[in-house]
């Protein structure tokens, strides 16, 4: 049916229209093999923001991951550190008691001795 049609207009009108829808034809190759130039393009894209966004992800959970058990190492140091200081306040208070029960003393030996 096409062809046709074909038949139907006029030779003047071929020879202006066809070199025209050839080259409109080859444009519009062109453009389609620079659309899919570009689609390759932007999936490579694509692909390398994905692979660095997982790859700085992964980065920083892992640092993450590492403040976290510094934090808890430090938190257990001072815990450590406060108990020990808490097992030394009351030998502390008894060696001040100690230091002013001498004061003492040597003040009675003091008055003792004059």
């Amino acid at each position: 049916m096409k062809y046709r049609m074909v038949e139907k207009i006029p030779s003047w009108i071929k020879k202006l229209l066809l070199p025209k829808l050839s080259e409109i034809t080859g444009e519009i190759k062109a453009i389609n093999a620079r659309i899919d130039s570009l689609e390759k393009r932007v999936d490579s894209l694509e692909k390398t923001f994905n692979e660095r966004f997982v790859s700085l992800r992964n980065e920083m959970l892992t640092r993450f991951d590492a403040v976290d058990k510094k934090i808890e190492s430090l938190r257990s140091e001072m815990f450590t550190k406060f108990d020990s200081l808490e097992k030394r306040i009351p030998m502390m208070e008894k060696l001040t008691e100690l230091e002013i029960r001498i004061a003492r003393l040597e003040k009675e030996k003091q008055v003792v001795k004059s």
